[in-house]
């Protein structure tokens, strides 16, 4: 994959254009031209076919948009909501690059968008938050435990 380029115009487009400067002798010569460019944007492209499955991206730690997504699987839940919402926070003081879907969506839109963009992780608050539980889930290989509520921040940073 072509990460950088440069061509070499020579005074092609500067003769074209008249573009000229004065040389030492005050003689009127063309610019020479050159054309240069890095695409960085497709190194994204690299990663994500050197990581992903048929549901989607699974970035790296290192390389992600997010670390870790927390999904409100019901926003009825006034409890469940305000505790994402207070994680959201904690995790953002403490330095976790965290983002948090509070959409007005079904729970299965949610979950395949987190497949489909592939952040490392994620937190389900869900039908189990009204038993002091939540679910951490691994993108790669979509692997899913429940865990106590109180133990989500301490889950994350150990996982980052």
């Amino acid at each position: 994959i072509e990460v950088g380029h440069i061509f070499q115009l020579g005074d092609k487009y500067s003769a074209a254009m008249n573009a000229t400067y004065l040389d030492e002798n005050g003689k009127a010569k063309p610019f020479l031209m050159g054309c240069y460019g890095i695409g960085i944007s497709r190194l994204i492209a690299v990663m994500i076919e050197a990581s992903h499955d048929e549901k989607g991206c699974i970035w790296k730690k290192e390389c992600a948009p997010f670390d870790v997504e927390i999904i409100i699987s019901n926003l009825k839940d006034e409890a469940g909501v305000k505790f994402a919402f207070e994680l959201y926070e904690s995790l953002k003081k403490a330095g976790v690059s965290v983002i948090i879907d509070d959409r007005n969506e079904r729970f299965g839109v949610k979950m395949n968008d987190f497949e489909l963009i592939g952040f490392p992780y994620a937190l389900l608050v869900g039908k189990e938050f009204a038993n002091g539980k939540v679910e951490f889930i691994t993108r790669d290989g979509l692997s899913k435990e429940t865990i106590d509520a109180n133990d989500a921040f301490r889950k994350i940073k150990e996982s980052l």
